[in-house]
C-alpha cells in the first residue's frame, strides 16, 4: 500500500526545533506543558505513521473533523470518524493512519510536559465531539489557529508562552468538555429554529452540509425549514452558509498568511479555484485583490 509523509494539499506544519524544546523543559511554565509539533491536514490521502516506543517521545493529540482514519496501540485498533479526537500515549508504540477511500482531516498536536499526562488520562480511545447548540466547535478551532499562527510569528519567549497558555485552554475544552459548553449555555439566550440553525453552520464551516443535513438539523422537512429561514434571513440555507464561509476566509486572508488553497480546505472546499469564483462572486473581488486592499 502507498505511504506517503507529506505533501497533502493544504497542508500546514510547525516543528519546533530541538534546542527551543530544551529551554521549554527547564522553563517554569514550559516544563508544566509545551507544544512540540502542531499541524493541520486536510484530506490526507494515504496518510500512515508507525513509531516505536522510543520514536514516541510525546504525546499526540489527532482532532478528526471530517473522514476515516484509524489508529492502533497495544494491537488494539480503533476506527475514528468525523468529530472524533484521541490522544496517544508518550513512550507506546503506535500506528494511525487515513482511510483510503474517505480520507481524514486532521488537526493535530504533539505535547509534552509535567502536566500532559493529565491532560491525556481517558483519550485513548476515540472521544465524540458532537456539533451540538452549544458545542463551540469554531471556537475551539480558532484556539487552534490562535496556537499555530503564534507559533508561525516566531519563538520569542512571549509567543512561546502564549502558545502554551492557549494549549491549557484547548486541552481543558475537551477535558472538561461539559463545563466548557455549560459556560457558553449560561451566557446565550434561547435560540429560535433560525439562529440554532445559523450556529450550526459556524460549527461545522469546515465541512459541506448539504441542503437536506441542515434541514434534518432543523427537525423540519426541506421545504418548510427553507421557507422559514429565507423568511428570517432574506437568503436562502446554501447562500447563507456560503456566505458565512466567506466571512471566514476573509477573517483568514486579514489576519493569517496561508496561502489561499489553504484557506479553501479549511472552509470546505476541494477546490481552490471554485473557492476563488465563489468568493470574488460574493465579495465582488479576488481573493488576491482582497487581501492586497488597505482596510481600516
Amino acid at each position: 500500500m502507498a505511504k506517503l509523509k507529506s505533501g497533502f494539499l493544504g497542508e500546514r506544519a510547525i516543528i519546533i526545533p530541538t534546542p527551543i524544546i530544551e529551554d521549554l523543559k527547564n522553563d517554569s511554565l514550559g516544563s508544566l506543558l509545551h507544544i512540540t509539533d502542531i499541524g493541520y491536514y486536510p484530506k490526507a490521502d494515504f496518510h500512515f505513521r508507525k513509531r516505536d516506543k522510543e520514536e514516541a517521545r510525546q504525546f499526540i493529540l489527532i482532532y478528526c473533523v471530517e473522514g476515516l482514519g484509524w489508529f492502533e496501540v497495544d494491537g488494539i485498533r480503533h476506527n475514528v470518524s468525523s468529530d472524533h479526537f484521541f490522544i496517544l500515549p508518550k513512550n507506546k508504540a503506535h500506528l494511525y493512519g487515513s482511510n483510503k477511500k474517505k480520507p481524514w482531516t486532521i488537526y493535530w498536536i504533539h505535547f509534552d510536559g509535567e502536566k500532559a499526562d493529565f491532560f491525556s488520562t481517558g483519550f485513548d480511545k476515540p472521544t465524540h465531539i458532537s456539533p451540538e447548540k452549544n458545542s463551540r466547535i469554531e471556537e475551539r478551532l480558532n484556539l487552534f489557529e490562535e496556537m499555530y499562527s503564534t507559533l508561525r510569528n516566531g519563538y520569542s519567549k512571549g509567543n512561546l508562552d502564549y502558545s502554551i497558555s492557549s494549549l491549557f485552554h484547548f486541552l481543558g475544552s475537551l477535558k472538561f468538555m461539559g463545563a466548557y459548553r455549560d459556560s457558553a449555555s449560561s451566557k446565550q439566550s434561547e435560540r429560535d429554529i433560525t439562529d440554532n440553525v445559523i450556529h450550526f453552520m459556524r460549527e461545522n464551516i469546515h465541512k459541506r452540509l448539504s441542503l437536506k443535513e441542515i434541514s434534518e438539523f432543523s427537525g423540519l422537512s426541506v421545504s418548510h425549514f427553507s421557507s422559514i429561514f429565507v423568511k428570517k434571513t432574506g437568503y436562502s440555507p446554501s447562500n447563507y452558509y456560503s456566505q458565512l464561509k466567506i466571512q471566514n476566509a476573509c477573517h483568514y486572508l486579514d489576519f493569517s498568511d496561508m496561502k489561499i488553497s489553504q484557506i479553501a480546505s479549511l472552509i470546505g472546499f476541494d477546490d481552490p479555484f471554485y473557492f476563488s469564483r465563489v468568493f470574488t462572486k460574493t465579495m465582488e473581488i479576488s481573493p488576491t485583490e482582497y487581501r492586497s486592499k488597505k482596510k481600516g
